[in-house]
């Protein structure tokens, strides 16, 4: 959707989705993408998985989606903003990733405030991939630029933004 694509990654409760709600406050294009793109999906083939099922499937973002809303030039620059399993099937189409970072007591804390039906499963898988993701930090693109997301939620979207006027 942009000239300029961007992914803004993290595990749960970094504050993907709160940064892209301020990113389109303040005027840019950004799309929610734990709301707009993701679904329960097999992690090999991209098929949808019911949620529900013995084999629940993975959080996944549609492919052919992004890569037809990264070749829509229509804005100048797009914020894709959100978690997904699949994502090493299309990172290479941003033209940078940032992850954003947390310590291990911000994240314990935003999970303990964060409503249980706000998960893909169950409140607790969730915050055990999320404590994983921290630890490992699997998934993530190994040439992110790293964001304080500990920091006022201002001071993050404007060190992304000056970011981006560096490119």
């Amino acid at each position: 959707m942009g000239r300029k694509n961007y992914l803004i990654d993290g595990v749960s409760c970094a504050g993907k989705t709160t940064v892209c709600t301020e990113l389109q406050r303040r005027g840019y294009h950004a799309i929610h993408g734990d709301r707009e793109l993701a679904y329960s999906g097999d992690l090999q083939t991209g098929k949808p998985v019911d949620a529900s099922s013995a084999e629940p499937g993975a959080w996944i973002w549609d492919v052919a989606k992004v890569r037809a809303l990264v070749a829509d030039h229509m804005h100048q620059i797009s914020f894709f903003c959100g978690g997904s399993r699949n994502s090493a099937r299309f990172v290479e189409l941003f033209d940078a990733v940032f992850v954003l970072e947390v310590d291990l007591a911000t994240l314990n804390q935003r999970l303990a405030a964060r409503p249980a039906d706000e998960w893909g499963g169950t409140a607790e898988a969730g915050a055990a991939f999320a404590r994983f993701q921290h630890a490992t930090k699997d998934g993530f693109a190994p040439n992110a630029i790293q964001i304080d997301a500990t920091a006022p939620l201002a001071s993050v979207v404007d060190t992304i933004l000056a970011q981006i006027n560096h490119d």
